[in-house]
């Protein structure tokens, strides 16, 4: 391959990582964009997992042996790291790639921050040209290009996460319910899906506030989103979010209205003895239940926080239900005064 080849191969690799939304996607294409550049038959990536003092097997590109699949959930290779470099040294792949009908590999250490992050691995078939020295140089290129690639998403991630997620407990914030809501409705109208949500608002938080401190209140408010996190969990994909202040959601798309309702009732037995808290007023409304059409993100909202108004009005130790415990679909109820409970209106 000559050098301009060679420099729009790169430009090829660092634009199919540029264009990728997800780390996921971004380290196929580096897989891929690598194989192509050095007319290769299989590609891999590999992260360093140092505690094991392995590499684990990221994604696997090209022609797959029966023993390998695209993304794996743990292929790994123990190798040795000289802390000194950033390379490394198989110890047992050169057997692999025998047995997987490979004749020769090239491997170049992905760096990051001074730092071996992984490595770029590509091979071709028993038969073809092997490798040149050209090739190594070409593929630390290469593992150049993808380290960059790599950085960048991982940037990106770290501030999805900062624009998602609640600071004090970890969950998810308002933004992310909004754009998760909006979703989970197209789903519902596209198929059926039963969305739920559940809202609820922590008693007693100005009390512990005034009498303990906001350090006091902030640990009662992590406490709370632990167990909010970890009852959301019997939820497959759902969204455990605080909104603000002493006011948290679960958000599930799937799952039955009863099965959603059960989660709830387990949230409020166990918020019931968190230390210091006064328990949970909770509302939940879902589209598996008798509440009428939803077409907006605001209706289920207001459908939840009715039943939670209520709930908190007649100091209910376990959730109230749109549809079943209220029948009024609160389409005029406007939120107490001075409330703070602000949705993004549709």
């Amino acid at each position: 391959m000559g050098e301009d080849a060679r420099l729009c191969a790169v430009l090829r690799l660092a634009q199919a990582m540029a264009a990728a939304t997800a780390s996921r996607e971004a380290v196929r294409a580096a897989a891929t964009g690598a194989r192509a550049a050095l007319d290769g038959s299989f590609a891999a990536l590999s992260v360093w997992e140092r505690s094991r003092g392995r590499l684990r097997v990221l994604v696997n590109e090209g022609e797959l042996a029966a023993d390998e699949e695209t993304f794996p959930p743990d292929e790994s290779y123990p190798v040795r790291h000289d802390p000194g470099s950033t390379g490394f040294r198989h110890d047992r792949r050169v057997a692999a790639l025998r047995r997987r009908g490979r004749g020769s590999s090239v491997a170049a250490p992905i760096v990051l921050d001074g730092r071996a992050w992984g490595e770029l691995y590509v091979a071709r078939p028993s038969g073809a040209a092997p490798f040149t020295g050209a090739d190594t140089r070409f593929a630390t290129v290469l593992a150049a290009v993808v380290a960059a690639g790599i950085a960048q998403h991982e940037r990106l991630e770290e501030v999805r996460h900062l624009a998602f997620t609640d600071p004090l407990t970890g969950l998810g914030n308002r933004r992310a319910v909004d754009l998760r809501l909006d979703e989970a409705l197209r789903r519902h109208r596209a198929d059926g899906s039963v969305v739920s949500l559940v809202v609820l608002d922590l008693n007693g938080l100005k009390e512990v506030n005034d009498t303990g401190g906001h350090a006091a209140g902030d640990r009662l408010l992590e406490r709370f989103g632990s167990l909010l996190s970890r009852c959301g969990a019997m939820l497959p994909g759902a969204l455990a979010a605080r909104l603000g202040g002493d006011e948290f959601c679960l958000l599930a798309v799937g799952p039955p209205a009863d099965e959603v309702v059960r989660v709830a009732e387990e949230v409020c037995a166990h918020a019931a003895g968190l230390e210091d808290g006064q328990g949970v007023a909770c509302g939940v409304a879902s589209t598996g239940d008798p509440i009428g059409p939803v077409r907006s993100p605001r209706r289920l909202l207001r459908l939840a926080d009715a039943a939670q108004y209520r709930a908190k009005a007649v100091r209910a130790d376990k959730p109230v239900v749109a549809g079943r415990e209220i029948v009024h679909l609160a389409d005029e109820t406007p939120p107490p005064p001075g409330d703070r409970r602000r949705f993004r209106s549709r």
